[in-house]
């Protein structure tokens, strides 16, 4: 096959010589890839308004020798023009995407995860607290990829009693008598099974919920020890 087109999701760029643009996509039907956009960045280009971080489009790749595609032809599905003006949401949205780069393999399509991303950079535009979309984004990838926390009991003893503290050795979160690692308030428990356990889409619909700091530390750290790097997006959020 010659050409591949998909519904894609522009995760990452970065130059090629004088002109191009390497772009990272994360496309619907083929997983992560890497096309080369020639010529994109000068002024006379068709593409370049339409191949920046975020931007959601149906694109036409072509293949050649190597792993690196050509973009041929895009189309714009969505804008992220509201994303890019607003500080906090682009923040966010920066967030995600170098998540799901992170998080994801090259050609290995993943329908439901590609999914997830694009329904939280839209949720993004209309979000009451764009920094408690992206925590749960990172939580919910942590249960895409397997590696959900405990929640429901204690992760060390498996007892169902008042859990104090979060640990990411044990996996979740620790009973008084096995507690180590990050202290939890109660509030930070309440809104961390809010999130995965049923009732996300009220947690969306509130500005700074209870513990919405707390749980933010905790996504950003179990994702980073996750993927076993840092995510630098993240970080820069949490400072401000």
């Amino acid at each position: 096959m010659s050409e591949l087109r998909s519904e894609a999701i522009v995760l990452r760029t970065y130059k090629l010589g004088e002109a191009d643009l390497i772009c990272v996509l994360l496309t619907l039907d083929f997983g992560k890839v890497r096309a080369v956009a020639k010529g994109v960045r000068k002024t006379t280009s068709r593409l370049g308004a339409r191949m920046e971080v975020l931007d959601h489009v149906d694109a036409l790749l072509g293949r050649g020798r190597t792993d690196l595609l050509t973009v041929r032809q895009v189309e714009p599905r969505g804008s992220a023009r509201a994303l890019r003006v607003d500080y906090e949401r682009l923040a966010s949205a920066m967030v995600i995407v170098e998540t799901a780069d992170a998080a994801t393999l090259e050609f290995h399509a993943d329908p439901e995860y590609f999914e997830m991303v694009r329904r939280a950079l839209v949720a993004l535009d209309a979000a009451v607290d764009p920094s408690i979309t992206a925590t749960a984004f990172l939580l919910r990838t942590l249960v895409h990829d397997g590696a959900a926390p405990v929640l429901d009991r204690c992760a060390s003893c498996g007892e169902e009693v008042e859990l104090v503290a979060f640990d990411l050795a044990e996996g979740g979160l620790l009973c008084a008598s096995c507690r180590r690692g990050r202290p939890v308030s109660p509030e930070a428990v309440t809104l961390l099974r809010r999130i995965l356990l049923g009732g996300l889409r009220g947690v969306l619909a509130e500005h700074r919920p209870a513990g919405a700091d707390e749980v933010g530390a905790i996504a950003v750290d179990a994702m980073e020890s996750h993927l076993g790097r840092r995510l630098r997006a993240a970080r820069t959020l949490d400072a401000h």
